[in-house]
């Protein structure tokens, strides 16, 4: 297992502009939790070896799935920012002496990441010296706001990308990169903004446009519509 890939996933969020009575990674689709699918698409990569999952501390859900006793699945405590949780799984793997390793972390909430996509970002990802995303060229017209709720000005979207996951990176240089912008106190939305705020340029990979994050309650029917396709 030495040689595969392990991946992150950032688990312990409560997702509450769901409006569910629970975290939306906990949400069912086709008998199976969304946390459930993103996991099971992960596992079945072929280059993927093991998954670790960060949690709530606090979490009453996880421990009801299959996936707690999985021989390939390990869990973490998560932290209050998706930072907190990756760098919490890192630090785990660390423990385990895979710090030369490869690691790419993936959203609990994107059940429908394709498989030629996540090879692709693989191959993408090990001939650049930083690492790699999949992302999304942007289609609409952008605005920028005035924060009054009026159009301020378009934005040019010429190389504008959405940042999706998996993002793929070494899993040392991973931690440290978060380590010290969690210290300074910077906002690390995903883990390529930590690269970039050491000057680094991760590669963008183009993905598929089904894989979406289940965000909004509408989400949860374009997933469930998607993973259907797909089956």
């Amino acid at each position: 297992m030495t040689d595969l890939i392990t991946a992150i996933v950032p688990a312990a969020g409560v997702g509450s502009r769901m409006q569910a009575d629970r975290p939306k990674q906990y949400l069912t689709l086709h008998g199976q939790t969304v946390l459930e699918h993103t996991v099971e698409k992960l596992l079945s990569h072929p280059a993927i070896g093991q998954v670790v999952i960060a949690v709530s501390p606090g979490d009453p859900y996880f421990a009801e799935l299959s996936l707690a006793a999985h021989p390939r699945v390990m869990r973490v405590d998560g932290g209050s920012e998706r930072a907190d949780s990756v760098l919490s799984a890192l630090n785990y793997l660390c423990q385990q002496q895979l710090s030369n390793q490869w690691v790419m972390v993936h959203d609990a909430a994107r059940p429908c990441v394709q498989h030629a996509d996540i090879s692709r970002l693989i191959e993408a990802a090990q001939e650049h010296p930083v690492g790699a995303i999949l992302a999304a060229p942007v289609r609409d017209t952008m605005k920028r706001g005035d924060g009054s709720g009026n159009i301020d000005h378009t934005v040019e979207r010429v190389a504008l990308w959405h940042a999706l996951t998996p993002q793929m990176f070494r899993i040392r240089p991973l931690r440290d990169a978060l380590a010290q912008a969690l210290q300074q106190q910077i906002a690390i939305t995903d883990e390529a903004s930590a690269f970039e705020w050491l000057g680094d340029k991760p590669g963008l990979v183009a993905s598929r446009a089904d894989n979406i994050k289940i965000t909004q309650p509408e989400d949860l029917a374009l997933a469930d519509f998607y993973l259907r396709q797909k089956a």
